[in-house]
């Protein structure tokens, strides 16, 4: 038997021994995760990979679960011919503008798809029917093959990229989008040929590559299934939280309506896109992550208290490790008891204007008082008026303020990486690692 002092000299080299061991795995790990200068190295199976790609033009996220099986969560394209898109106070097309956004978003989703097989959506998911979440139609949008629909938004991506199955809101709540069409007679004819041109897209796609479309179904974490190997990945599913009015209570599948019944005379009384969002959370072992569109939780004067579907949202989730800021960030949305609850180390902003953030949302954000921990913010794009606006807090609040963002989640779902990539080039190489997180 060793004397005492020579044991517990010989259990600290020990220690110390392991210590090494596992920094120096921990240091070939993060090379191998992603080296600035260098393009992300591909998705392995066990990564929870979570793309959030920026055209400049709307919102785009894209993610592989841990067997293989991918989603695309809005692909926004705004109208080029609306003065606004092109003007100062909005985003620039990224890279450049020699394709098209939806162009853009398919050839991303091709060079980081898994490859294993060809680049494929096993689900799309569109969060609401604006342009920069779904795409506009426009007359000069080029054509599909078949010449049947316009390539822009989701049509364009999923002309190029084949969906399998593509997930939306119930379009007759709160009234019949004919009734709400009717109300554009002889005004805004580009929703209505947007609307038209959705609708052959969605008809063209099922008869000839049996595209199913599905309304998404609140409380559900079924109907976004794994599909290559779901028995080797048991504790990783997406729960669907909410669609139109009806959100999960955070028990089993359970739903409640949050709206009041609509009066179909008054439109007053209905919800505007915006709070009919689809809302999402993707689950991996203790990781979390949030993903609501555009819904809305600050309620300004005038307007009735169930305008905020934020606070029930997050009452159902709780709290999470990543989430987006709904509504790119702007100031009817992110509101306090949101950040109270959600609390997330990771806050990803998608943004496209000036308006993006709102400068009391970021104050909120970043406020110690809601919730104590660290928490770092990303953005796809800062704009220069905005931090001429803001001033300093941006550059103190933000850990990165332009390019596409990653989060890579490693098997298990213990810990991730937020990479950013450099969304000026074609080839996307890597210009900034931050991480590893650990989980809660």
């Amino acid at each position: 038997m060793l004397p005492v002092k020579q044991a517990t000299r010989s259990c600290l080299l020990c220690i110390y021994l392991l210590i090494a061991v596992s920094n120096s795995l921990h240091a070939q790990t993060t090379i191998e995760l992603a080296t600035p200068g260098k393009p992300l190295p591909a998705w392995k199976e066990g990564y929870l990979d979570l793309h959030h790609i920026n055209t400049g033009r709307g919102n785009a996220s894209y993610y592989i679960l841990p067997d293989g099986t991918t989603i695309l969560f809005d692909a926004g394209e705004m109208d080029p011919t609306n003065p606004r898109t092109t003007s100062k106070r909005n985003t620039v097309l990224r890279p450049n503008e020699s394709r098209q956004p939806h162009e853009w978003i398919a050839r991303y989703i091709q060079q980081v798809a898994p490859s294993t097989r060809k680049a494929t959506i096993d689900y799309a998911v569109i969060s609401h029917f604006h342009d920069d979440h779904f795409g506009s139609w426009y007359p000069a949008a080029p054509l599909s093959a078949d010449k049947s629909y316009a390539l822009t938004g989701i049509t364009g991506v999923g002309g190029m990229v084949p969906i399998r199955n593509l997930l939306i809101r119930d379009t007759t709540y709160p009234v019949p989008m004919s009734t709400l069409l009717a109300r554009y007679a002889g005004g805004e004819t580009h929703f209505v040929k947007t609307w038209q041109n959705l609708q052959q897209y969605m008809q063209t796609e099922k008869r000839q590559h049996g595209m199913q479309v599905q309304t998404l179904k609140a409380g559900s974490r079924t109907q976004i299934a794994m599909q290559y190997k779901p028995a080797q990945f048991p504790n990783c599913y997406v729960q669907n939280v909410k669609s139109n009015g009806w959100i999960w209570t955070g028990k089993d599948s359970a739903v409640i309506q949050h709206f009041p019944p609509v009066d179909s005379a008054n439109s007053k009384t209905w919800p505007d896109e915006n709070s009919l969002s689809n809302v999402l959370t993707i689950n991996y072992g203790p990781f979390v992550y949030y993903t609501g569109g555009d819904c809305g939780g600050n309620v300004f004067l005038g307007d009735p208290a169930w305008r905020d579907v934020e606070t029930p949202v997050a009452k159902a989730v709780g709290q999470v490790e990543v989430a987006t800021m709904d509504h790119h960030g702007n100031r009817d949305a992110v509101n306090e008891f949101q950040i109270r609850t959600l609390q997330p180390q990771v806050w990803l902003q998608q943004v496209w204007t000036a308006d993006h953030p709102g400068h009391e949302v970021l104050i909120r954000v970043t406020s110690p008082h809601l919730y104590a921990a660290k928490r770092d913010l990303f953005a796809t794009n800062m704009m220069e008026p905005t931090k001429l606006v803001i001033g300093p807090l941006i550059d103190r609040a933000y850990a990165s303020q332009q390019g596409h963002i990653v989060v890579r989640v490693l098997p298990g779902g213990k810990s991730y990486y937020v990479i950013v990539l450099d969304d000026s080039r074609d080839d996307m190489p890597v210009i900034k690692v931050v991480g590893p997180y650990t989980t809660r």
